[in-house]
């Protein structure tokens, strides 16, 4: 959206590519993930210039740990990244997309973030940057809650009036008094958290914003990680434990192509809520659906 802001500002044309039976003085290709998940379309050759950047591009594994790839590594230069987005071109949606903040303290090895922005989360925007009266502002900042200039970014998503939806996550750790009580200020129309390492005890966390949170029920998603360093006993009480609660979990599979069959089966009972809700007990799933589980860690354990 800024990259059409920009080139319209410069009395350009632009619109998507749709055929390379049409000659382009420049093409943008962007993806998030990599060719695992996102396989690359086939290019438009008939351009004059072809720009590739995100994740999916500019994101290698080096020995373990994740760096930019400084062959394609492409970011938007200043003058547009500053640009305010041109929402003309999603005319289907009507929200904002708000990115107040950039980089995360976390450093998690799963995660892109350390790579792509750092491991200080720092104000990069204000929400006027973004938002001109939509009803909803869909905020995109890794972890916010991490910022120093978080009281300010705050009280500006509360100014407006407007829907927020924190869908990237908010860092139950790192949440305050003042920070619960900025949030109840807000008109909300989802919060995000994750427990992603189950060798993290935040189970006191959760009870407490439950209890601080003006919401009591479906307080909030909070994403749960699998396939990564935890057992299917870490899986279940992170799951069950959230729900008692009032949250709503929903599992994230790490490294999703090659993960076991099990893990799969426990996304499906969990993230179907309509299965979830009738069938609470993992193990009743597996038998209602008539899953052979002798190859199952959770009965294994057994």
């Amino acid at each position: 959206m800024r990259i059409s802001a920009w080139h319209k500002s410069q009395g350009d044309d632009v619109e998507w590519w749709w055929s390379d039976l049409i000659h382009y003085d420049i093409v943008y290709m962007s993806k998030i993930f990599s060719d695992a998940y996102s396989p690359d379309v086939a290019e438009p050759l008939n351009a004059d210039v072809i720009i590739k950047g995100g994740t999916g591009y500019n994101i290698q594994n080096e020995n373990g740990r994740e760096v930019f790839n400084t062959h394609t590594h492409t970011q938007l230069p200043d003058y547009m990244e500053r640009m305010f987005p041109d929402y003309s071109i999603y005319p289907q949606f009507t929200f904002a997309v708000s990115m107040t903040s950039r980089g995360c303290p976390r450093g998690c090895a799963f995660c892109h973030v350390k790579a792509k922005e750092g491991m200080i989360s720092h104000k990069v925007a204000d929400v006027s940057d973004f938002w001109n009266g939509q009803n909803e502002i869909q905020v995109l900042d890794p972890n916010i809650t991490a910022c120093r200039e978080k009281r300010d970014l705050f009280n500006q998503y509360a100014e407006t009036g407007a829907m927020i939806d924190f869908n990237q996550g908010l860092d139950i750790r790192l949440l305050n008094d003042a920070d619960i009580a900025d949030l109840n200020r807000m008109r909300l129309k989802t919060i995000h958290f994750a427990w992603d390492n189950p060798k993290d005890d935040l189970l006191g966390k959760f009870q407490e914003f439950a209890y601080s949170f003006r919401r009591k029920k479906n307080i909030a998603t909070v994403y749960v990680l699998t396939n990564f360093n935890s057992t299917m006993e870490e899986n279940l009480f992170r799951i069950s434990s959230l729900h008692q609660l009032g949250y709503d979990p929903y599992v994230m599979i790490y490294d999703k192509p090659n993960a076991p069959q099990e893990i799969r089966h426990l996304q499906r009972w969990c993230n179907s809520k309509w299965i979830f809700k009738s069938c609470p007990r993992f193990e009743d799933y597996l038998k209602t659906e008539n899953i052979d589980t002798n190859n199952y860690s959770l009965f294994d354990a057994e």
